[in-house]
């Protein structure tokens, strides 16, 4: 059984294409391998200015973790703050990457770039040690990552190196792996776009906490084409491609398949939506459960804490240890 490191972060409404594509995969993967989930809320402060919204987001965010399948007493869920120790090997990792291994990053060129004119914190500069910190601590021995995210497992291997070298085998080096194909979930208005909350409107995006009547009309807003024939072809008909990938992933049934069932954009609009809202519906009583009852949501979050902080303080005293430094 592999040890497995996934983590997210707490930036707003979970939506459809974060489910399909990535948090059902967990919650079937939890099971067979060692896994562990960290709610990277520190992280997601070189994003924030404003008091309330992180302690919020992440609330709302482990809530949602558990109502969709996670199990607390199989997977480990917990908070990254509430675990010192990524703080405390985020800095030694800083102490080990070179200032122009960081500057090649491709992340930061782009987040840095789009932000010009804002405030750019020096935290984004940093955040692959932050991040090497929080795989490293777990000996994970894979990492599920996008190609967007490989740079950053390639960085922490080569910090885990230079380390090892440094001071003795002290961590276990990762692997990057590529994630089970979830559904691949694009926007109802841009069907060439994916899924994102950060569109110009939110017309597009279902989030797993819409009410099933928004959900449906969001389906029966979707963009199709002019044609009125029901075919799966991602190229020439995104759009009903797209409807066809979220039933799909909701009933099992494969795309081409379901196209043969519909011989109008209306009623696969329908179907599509009202399985959506069906799907959501038990998650979403879940969620509202652990939304009113916050010590039960506290106490799921300190068994992951506990779980985790085990694992993490044994490896950064390991560290320490390696480094020589003086003992308290």
């Amino acid at each position: 059984m592999a040890r497995v490191l996934s983590c997210i972060q707490p930036t707003g409404d979970v939506h459809l294409g974060n489910y399909l594509g990535a948090l059902r995969n967990w919650v079937s993967g939890q099971h067979a391998n060692d896994v562990f989930h960290g709610i990277v809320d520190l992280h997601a402060l070189t994003i924030t200015d404003k008091p309330g919204v992180l302690g919020k987001n992440t609330v709302e965010l482990a809530a949602m973790l558990f109502a969709v399948g996670l199990d607390p007493e199989v997977a480990t869920v917990f908070v990254q703050s509430h675990v010192p120790e990524h703080s405390q090997l985020g800095w030694i990792m800083e102490c080990t990457v070179s200032f122009g291994e960081l500057s090649r990053m491709t992340q930061f060129k782009d987040k840095s770039a789009k932000r010009e004119a804002d405030f750019v914190s020096a935290g984004l500069f940093t955040y692959p040690a932050l991040q090497a910190a929080d795989i490293l601590l777990y000996d994970a021995a894979e990492v599920p990552v996008g190609d967007d995210q490989r740079q950053h497992i390639e960085i922490t291997r080569d910090i885990a190196v230079r380390f090892n070298h440094r001071f003795g085998d002290t961590f276990f080096l990762p692997k990057a792996v590529t994630p089970p194909a979830g559904a691949r979930v694009m926007d109802l208005l841009d069907p060439t776009s994916k899924m994102s909350k950060s569109s110009e409107t939110d017309a597009g995006c279902v989030y797993l906490l819409d009410a099933p009547s928004a959900i449906e009309k969001k389906f029966k807003r979707a963009v199709t084409d002019s044609e009125n024939e029901v075919r799966y072809d991602r190229e020439a008909k995104p759009g009903i491609a797209n409807l066809l990938d979220i039933l799909s992933a909701v009933t099992g049934t494969s795309p081409q398949q379901l196209a043969d069932q519909y011989t109008q954009y209306g009623a696969l609009k329908s179907d599509c939506g009202a399985a959506v809202a069906a799907m959501l519906t038990p998650i979403q009583s879940r969620y509202t459960e652990l939304m009113n009852d916050k010590a039960e949501l506290g106490r799921l979050l300190r068994i992951g804490a506990e779980k985790a902080g085990t694992v993490a303080q044994a490896t950064l005293a390991r560290a320490h240890d390696a480094i020589g430094f003086y003992p308290r």
